[in-house]
């Protein structure tokens, strides 16, 4: 099974920061976004990447990621989507990459507190289809949600519904797909959405009415870092809090364990202590307390509109 990790998009809702670059290189916590779905796929055993990215900060992936080997990664490569045709019209691009394989998808904006291991386990040794991840979330009308039916043992997906104002239940889909090859044509067969897009929601639904989509439910924490007004500063408390257990870590301090909870026990670790250490360690304590005052800001809307993010899409 190979990965995809879909990093492009504008990101307006992190405006002004993406000005300057791609959202996916912004830090959470001591780490670029970027790192976390790379841990994902890595800690699954998935080791050969496709990142599909775009604008104008798309060759700061590779300044950044190298070949991958450094991370743990067996092979890495790079597509880049003109335009915003959406997270389907973005996957396309994958196809030689998959090469007739099935192919686990992750949103680059996506974080998880657990792994995907059982999941890819599981989806291996389906014989055809798709899979997805639901999550509980206590404001499902901001994601794609499921429509159940039945109950205990016989409860079935039935429907999945993109953003709905009135949602049937609160388990939202997860940034993390995992698919068999026919995924390809079924993004060739769609036409845009309303928003112009080509939607992943109707490459799911498909596979439902072909009968053979399956779901798991996503244990532990879930953090989407999408915008400035919630999401991305939770994610760079959540991290700071309870940091999971991370394969990038003992890349960066061997023999380290569980992922180390300042930036500073890292870098002494890797033979960086002193000043340099704790320097290192205010830079995160900085970073954090940006964020925090990033999302208090776009809280409140300025006399003059120049600071309010609330009109962000």
């Amino acid at each position: 099974m190979k990965g995809v990790i879909l990093a492009g998009g504008l990101g307006t809702r992190l405006r002004p920061l993406t000005e300057v670059t791609n959202k996916h290189l912004l830090p959470v916590y001591d780490r670029p976004m970027i790192y976390y779905p790379i841990q994902s796929l890595l800690t699954a055993g998935i080791t050969e990447i496709m990142i599909v990215t775009g604008g104008d900060s798309a060759g700061d992936f590779l300044k950044l990621l190298k070949n991958g080997k450094h991370l743990g990664i067996k092979r890495l490569e790079y597509a880049y989507q003109e335009g915003e045709g959406g997270i389907a019209d973005a996957l396309k691009l994958a196809e030689e990459f998959a090469d007739g394989e099935k192919i686990c998808v992750v949103l680059g904006d996506n974080i998880i507190e657990g792994n995907l291991r059982k999941a890819a386990g599981d989806f291996f040794t389906q014989p055809s289809g798709a899979k997805i991840l639901l999550k509980e979330v206590q404001d499902p009308q901001r994601f794609g949600v499921v429509r159940f039916e039945g109950e205990g043992a016989d409860k079935r997906v039935v429907e999945l519904i993109e953003k709905p104002s009135d949602p049937p239940s609160n388990m939202a889909v997860t940034g993390f797909y995992f698919y068999d090859n026919d995924v390809f044509e079924m993004c060739r067969e769609l036409k845009p959405s309303g928003r112009g897009e080509l939607e992943i929601t109707d490459v799911n639904n498909r596979y439902l009415e072909r009968g053979d989509l399956t779901y798991e439910t996503l244990e532990g924490w879930w953090t989407p870092a999408a915008d400035c007004r919630s999401w991305w500063p939770r994610a760079a408390r959540t991290m700071r809090r309870c940091p999971p257990r991370r394969v990038l870590a003992e890349r960066v301090c061997p023999g380290s364990g569980p992922y180390p909870r300042t930036a500073s026990s890292c870098l002494a670790r890797a033979g960086c202590s002193g000043a340099r250490g704790a320097n290192c360690s205010r830079n995160s304590a900085k970073i954090l307390v940006f964020l925090d005052g990033m999302s208090a800001i776009s809280r409140t809307r300025h006399p003059y509109g120049a600071l309010s993010m609330a009109g962000r899409s």
